[in-house]
């Protein structure tokens, strides 16, 4: 485990370098970091307490995980999507968003459902495997 760690941790520090150097591009910084900052205030202050609230008050058990999981995907791609879901209609230009964003992230919603479903049986199924301790 410790190693596979060590490489997570690797790949992690190597995309935000990338990312770093990705910022000196930018003419002005002030909208990138009002939009960060509000992306960190979003999630402390609404995403995060929502999805505690909601895995304690509906779910109990082995599927508290799975569904905690699923809700912080859920929002994350619903907070990321809401800029084109809150502006639909035609663009003036149609290759600034050429694809069916709210239908792509229905798609996405939908796969992460079933993604924490499976991850809930196989926890389940292991569960019931395990001998009695």
């Amino acid at each position: 485990m410790t190693v596979t760690r060590v490489l997570v941790g690797t790949v992690g520090v190597a995309l935000m370098g990338v990312g770093a150097s990705l910022l000196t591009d930018v003419r002005d910084l002030t909208g990138v970091l009002v939009w960060l900052g509000g992306a960190v205030l979003l999630h402390d202050v609404l995403l995060a307490p929502l999805v505690l609230l909601a895995g304690l008050v509906l779910v109990r058990g082995r599927a508290r995980g799975p569904v905690r999981g699923a809700l912080v995907v859920g929002g994350a791609l619903t907070v990321v999507a809401l800029p084109v879901l809150l502006r639909p209609g035609r663009r003036a230009n149609a290759s600034v968003l050429p694809l069916d964003y709210p239908r792509n992230w229905l798609i996405a919603l939908a796969v992460v459902g079933t993604v924490m479903v499976l991850a809930w049986a196989v926890r389940g199924l292991v569960g019931r495997r395990r001998p009695p301790t």
